[in-house]
């Protein structure tokens, strides 16, 4: 974070060089309100161009003044429109972690709970798709439990059920997706440990059906591969896992596929067991 931070400063002091550089006219404007030293006149001017839609002006004249307004009745307000012009910049990050700031340094403040939402808010914005890194994600879903645990009686509180739903959703399509992809490996044991552990996290998963069928798959395809030493357990895991496939989804349109394996299943057991 300490680096998207300088990254971010970075940026603004670009955005600085090149209105010194160009003398553009907006830019000269900006840079006479930069090094204006009344601190009441700055600050209406970064409101203005906060109204205005202006954000990237708008904090980096916010971020300027955080230091020269700690400790006096400035400081909240600033530091609070220093968040969301970060936010209006749609610089999300950096906007999370300011919101984030700004609740642990005024947690009684009238905005306290609006800064912890957007918060919350802005790591929803950054969880990516479902097939990268979901640690986005996860944060996201942290921080509106906090939230709403820090305000019960939160407005928001559908909006953020709804969307920590939306993300466990995607979390379940990535840990089925994962599963599935040792399945189309052939990575078979693999296979079985990640459906069951899928399982275990989603019980009511909207892909049960599938994994339990591929667990029957997995385990056979497992089992007739195997040393002979190790056949006949995997065999009879292969009918355990049928029987709790037929018992979940006894209509299932895959099940004369299931049924193919249980019964080749049971005629190499009865093959194993005639040898011994």
């Amino acid at each position: 974070m300490a680096q998207l931070v300088y990254l971010q400063s970075l940026m603004k002091n670009v955005f600085v060089l090149i209105c010194l550089v160009f003398g553009l006219s907006s830019c000269s404007k900006f840079s006479k309100i930069q090094k204006e030293n009344d601190l009441d006149k700055k600050y209406a001017s970064a409101l203005d161009y906060y109204n205005e839609g202006d954000c990237l002006k708008s904090s980096i004249l916010f971020e300027e003044m955080i230091p020269l307004v700690r400790g006096t009745s400035k400081s909240e307000p600033v530091y609070y429109y220093h968040a969301k012009s970060t936010y209006c910049d749609k610089d999300y990050i950096l906007g999370s972690y300011y919101f984030k700031n700004f609740v642990k340094t005024f947690p009684n403040s009238e905005f306290a709970e609006e800064c912890s939402y957007l918060g919350a808010y802005c790591l929803y914005l950054e969880s990516p798709n479902y097939s990268l890194d979901q640690g986005d994600t996860k944060t996201a879903i942290a921080e509106m439990q906090l939230h709403l645990e820090r305000f019960p009686n939160t407005n928001k509180k559908d909006t953020l059920n709804s969307i920590i739903k939306e993300l466990r959703e995607k979390l379940e399509v990535k840990e089925y997706e994962h599963a599935k992809q040792y399945y189309r490996t052939r990575r078979y044991k693999s296979a079985v440990i990640a459906l069951e552990n899928a399982m275990k996290t989603y019980p009511d998963s909207r892909f049960r059906e599938d994994m339990l069928f591929l667990i029957v798959e997995s385990n056979y395809e497992l089992a007739i591969n195997s040393i002979e030493a190790k056949k006949e357990e995997r065999l009879l895991d292969t009918v355990e896992s049928y029987h709790k496939f037929v018992d979940s989804y006894g209509e299932s349109s895959r099940l004369n596929e299931a049924e193919r394996w249980y019964g080749n299943a049971l005629a190499e057991l009865e093959r194993i067991r005639e040898k011994k």
